[in-house]
């Protein structure tokens, strides 16, 4: 009795401290909305901000219930797999297994069912996510061989980011470059709420089971990896589609989504989230039972996990479909029509406050600091990605003002990112990459691109919708590669000023300090 009373009081005790965080992440979102709908520049109904202020308390309830079922389940589930697939030292079956999972995770991730549904005109939605899953098995399955056989992350990456750019320039060379901006966000949006604390915790599992002096550093970079699997699958499905690309802007209206009914948009939720965690979880306790074999104690508490998971997904999805969509395409629509620059500068604050309300990047700040052992803390990551979302979020809207292509910001960007990455610690390097996926979560799906696509409606036309309003997300994963390794330069030069002012002390000592011993 006294250890179940113990069980449930932590549980409370954790449940608290996550309602904290949630609040503390969604609240400064909600407050530029609430701040705008005052303004003359945004026409927010009061029926409106009462179903987005709704909506909010959704958003911090769903954070937090997901975030507890995250610790709880999905990160214990990845590395139980990571630590029992390695000792059993087969290879083939660890690779396998990888695969399998790098592609049920990826068809069970919501924010790539968001993209996949605002893209279904371009092409078959359910093509996309099969592609996607598959490109992301495949890369699982490399990222898992460079953590086994101790391979630099950097020679890989930018192996696969010369072998995607070249991809790019054959889309381009064939008449399909409108494809491009899709193909490069679908690498963003694959690395959510279900990937990240599990493919994470699938590194860390495999990385401290086959040890070596820099185990640590060799548990990152699998979501780097997993980044790119996405973007080379769809720029190779581009490449055979057929035809010029067109692309209907969805129905962002509040009252659309309220007539259908809020109870009816809960169940389809519901619906979608419980077919996608069932595949994961099926084949979790199918490697329970043949391989792992895991104490009932674990067992109970990664099933409590689960339903935490799947609840807080749920409101989540609701939240953001019923109230943050459509702000967000509004404002865009707004703001454009008054004044590019105030969209400018609003994208930018908005960019910095949207990425504390996304569910996985708090998942990877905390492994980050534990990992590290608080040589990053989560405020230097915190603070790293939001000033690199901010800057990506306020690029793009230029970028749908002046009407250029995405790749004059993606080569210069990845060619800094790829140089940074010779000149500072490996870890920041893999960090870095990492995060990158992580910060283009669900919110910059549902929130962020409608907002971007309001704006391209009201700046060039809607025909222009592909073109120059998609890649907000590919932009969103890019600039915290620059922050984060921009982070650990300035480590390097600060350990670097240090030793040289201690040795030009040593030289500048007065002779009649030295003891001379006869």
């Amino acid at each position: 009795m006294e250890k179940n009373d113990s069980i449930l009081r932590d549980l409370g005790k954790s449940l608290r401290v996550k309602l904290r965080e949630s609040l503390f992440s969604v609240v400064p979102v909600s407050l530029l909305v609430f701040l705008l709908s005052v303004t003359p520049w945004v026409d927010i109904t009061r029926d409106e901000l009462l179903v987005f202020a709704g909506a909010a308390i959704l958003l911090i309830v769903g954070i937090s219930l997901f975030n507890l079922g995250a610790d709880q389940a999905m990160t214990p589930m990845g590395q139980h797999i990571g630590e029992g697939l390695t000792r059993s030292k087969k290879l083939g079956i660890l690779l396998t297994i990888s695969f399998v999972m790098g592609l049920l995770i990826t068809v069970a991730e919501p924010d790539l069912s968001v993209l996949a549904g605002q893209v279904s005109a371009v092409m078959n939605g359910t093509l996309l996510i099969a592609t996607v899953g598959f490109g992301v098995g495949l890369f699982l399955l490399i990222a898992v061989l460079k953590i086994v056989f101790h391979l630099d992350l950097t020679s890989i990456l930018l192996f696969f980011y010369l072998a995607l750019f070249c991809l790019a320039a054959l889309l381009l060379d064939t008449g399909k470059g409108s494809f491009l901006p899709l193909s490069f966000d679908s690498g963003g949006v694959t690395t959510g709420p279900i990937t990240v604390p599990f493919i994470m915790a699938l590194g860390v599992g495999i990385a401290l089971t086959v040890g070596g002096r820099n185990a640590r550093e060799n548990s990152f970079g699998l979501i780097a990896l997993c980044s790119v699997g996405p973007i080379t699958a769809v720029l190779l499905l581009s490449l055979s589609a057929s035809g010029s690309p067109s692309f209907a802007i969805p129905d962002y209206s509040m009252a659309s989504v309220l007539d259908e009914g809020v109870w009816n948009l809960f169940g389809e939720m519901a619906v979608e989230v419980g077919k996608s965690l069932l595949l994961v979880v099926v084949f979790f306790f199918i490697l329970q039972a043949v391989i792992l074999k895991l104490p009932k104690t674990k067992i109970i508490q990664i099933v409590f996990g689960i339903v935490y998971t799947f609840i807080g997904l749920v409101l989540f999805l609701a939240a953001v479909t019923m109230g943050f969509m459509p702000i967000g395409f509004k404002i865009g629509t707004d703001l454009a029509a008054v004044s590019p620059v105030l969209l400018i500068v609003f994208a930018f604050i908005l960019g910095m406050v949207a990425v504390l309300a996304e569910p996985a990047v708090h998942v990877l700040n905390n492994q980050v600091e534990e990992i590290t052992g608080g040589e990053v803390t989560r405020k230097q990551m915190m603070l790293a990605l939001s000033i690199g979302v901010g800057v990506s979020i306020g690029l793009s809207v230029l970028r749908v003002y002046f009407g250029f292509s995405l790749l004059y910001y993606l080569i210069p960007g990845y060619l800094l990112s790829l140089g940074l990455s010779f000149f500072v610690p490996k870890l920041y390097t893999a960090i870095a990459f990492d995060s990158g996926g992580v910060a283009s979560g669900p919110l910059t799906s549902s929130f962020v691109l409608p907002l971007v696509i309001g704006a391209c409606c009201t700046l060039q036309g809607e025909s222009t919708v592909l073109d120059f309003a998609f890649g907000v997300v590919s932009m969103v994963a890019m600039t915290p590669l620059i922050t984060i390794q921009s982070l650990g330069f300035k480590s390097v030069m600060t350990v670097r000023m240090r030793e040289d002012a201690a040795i030009r002390r040593i030289l500048a000592a007065a002779d009649d300090q030295i003891i001379y011993f006869e």
